[in-house]
């Protein structure tokens, strides 16, 4: 079999823009050619890549549309030519009982069996150990803490208050889940498939999968080879791009990560609110210049956005980067959220951060560092962003990448519980070419 350059093996659907980043970020540390796109494109031409992610905006909103959404993209995935698909959520396993990880999964799975395809089970496995998620007996651990003791049970549209995913994806779907034990995943593939059987034999459709290690995500991967459809984090994403290349369809190749060089002004624009932008936010006030957006302010009509634009051209004029964010603890958020309602709060500050972007873009940035991933879709929207090719990584889970077209831009989209404390300037740095 000689190696595919053409049509891409693997389609990605993504719930949100940072996590498809990330999942791209991983396939090209495995060698593939990766684009993604920013919603479901319109046209059927053909996207010359060995991996396909589809960003959607779609872990948040109602179940009904989040499957129609994926759907939609696993049509567009499929005329592609892929022959693999993967449902990639947050690490932290972002979701409530009434969805959208199990509504889409099992819709997912329909599809496919209806297409032709016979497996009707799949893997659940958002670990991402060199982030400190990992799980054990299907609790997701967040570092050395159970996910619902690690700050995530305080997040304004997700909070997950139990740490236990297969209780967890269970309330989500009427299919049966089930576990692949550690037990299984540390004796090997050939364990793991084993233990896959079983499953099936057991009626159990879906499997939340423990992994505590690099090597546990390997053996998953490996063992995932002939499942039509893998859901989970981004790391899970480690042992697919092998799979290929035993397969004698995928080459070995090191330009997977080139991106082309961006000139421009640079900026930062932060819309999370967990701790790491926090932290990351306040590292950066210590000695830079800055903008704090009050969502109180623009709700009341105050010209927020003007003023925050009128911040940056005096930095701007002489080529300082600047950081205007809306991060807040999470007791000011709540505070906001009393007073606005936790949707209207929310997409008051996408919808100021993304029109401050559109602002920047005028004054000459085309250099973006983006913290969160609903933040993150907004501000590509907002600059009519509709693929990107995927770089080098910044930070675990987080690649520069670069927008196609004439006047190409350069971004980096941050997950709001990724990356070091001075992430915001490394970001920057590797954006300029400096950083490696």
């Amino acid at each position: 079999m000689t190696a595919n350059t053409k049509r891409a093996l693997l389609g990605c659907i993504a719930d949100d823009f940072t996590g498809a980043t990330d999942l791209a970020n991983m396939l090209v540390r495995g060698g593939m050619r990766t684009v993604q796109t920013i919603g479901v494109p319109e046209s059927n031409e053909t996207l010359e890549a060995d991996a396909l992610v589809v960003a959607l905006k779609s872990r948040t909103i109602p179940a009904a549309d989040a499957i129609a959404q994926s759907l939609a993209a696993l049509d567009w995935l499929r005329a592609q030519g892929c022959r693999q698909f993967f449902f990639k959520y947050c690490s932290t396993f972002d979701s409530t009982d009434a969805g959208n990880i199990g509504q889409v999964t099992d819709a997912l799975l329909d599809a496919l069996a209806a297409d032709g395809h016979a497996s009707a089970f799949t893997i659940a496995c958002p670990a991402f150990p060199e982030n400190g998620r990992t799980i054990f007996r299907g609790h997701l651990f967040v570092g050395d803490v159970l996910l619902n003791e690690s700050g995530m049970e305080n997040h304004p549209l997700t909070p997950m208050r139990d740490a236990n995913l297969v209780r967890v994806l269970q309330r989500q779907t009427q299919s049966k889940v089930g576990l692949v034990r550690y037990d299984a995943v540390a004796k090997g593939v050939s364990s793991v498939r084993a233990a896959f059987d079983a499953l099936r034999g057991d009626g159990v459709r879906m499997a939340i999968a423990d992994a505590v290690s690099d090597a546990d995500l390997h053996a998953l991967g490996e063992a995932c080879a002939d499942l039509t459809l893998i859901t989970g984090g981004s790391g899970v994403a480690l042992g697919l791009p092998a799979n290929f290349r035993r397969a004698g369809l995928l080459a070995e190749q090191g330009d997977a990560a080139q991106l082309p060089r961006v000139e421009g002004l640079s900026a930062v624009l932060a819309g999370s609110a967990s701790k790491a932008t926090n932290a990351q936010v306040a590292a950066w006030r210590a000695n830079r210049p800055a903008f704090r957006i009050d969502p109180l302010a623009a709700a009341r009509g105050e010209a927020v956005v003007e003023q925050a634009l009128a911040f940056a051209q005096t930095h701007l004029e002489r080529a300082e980067p600047v950081l205007i964010y809306a991060t807040a603890t999470p007791d000011e958020v709540k505070a906001v959220q009393r007073e606005l309602g936790v949707n209207e709060a929310g997409h008051l500050v996408e919808a100021t951060l993304a029109s401050i972007a559109r602002g920047l873009r005028e004054r000459g940035v085309r250099k973006f560092v983006v913290a969160g991933g609903e933040t993150s879709g907004a501000v590509v929207q907002a600059l009519d962003v509709r693929t990107l090719r995927i770089g080098a990584q910044i930070d675990p889970g987080v690649p520069a990448t670069a927008t196609t077209g004439a006047e190409p831009l350069a971004l980096a989209l941050k997950s709001g519980n990724f990356g070091t404390t001075d992430f915001f300037d490394k970001a920057l740095r590797h954006l300029d070419g400096v950083a490696p």
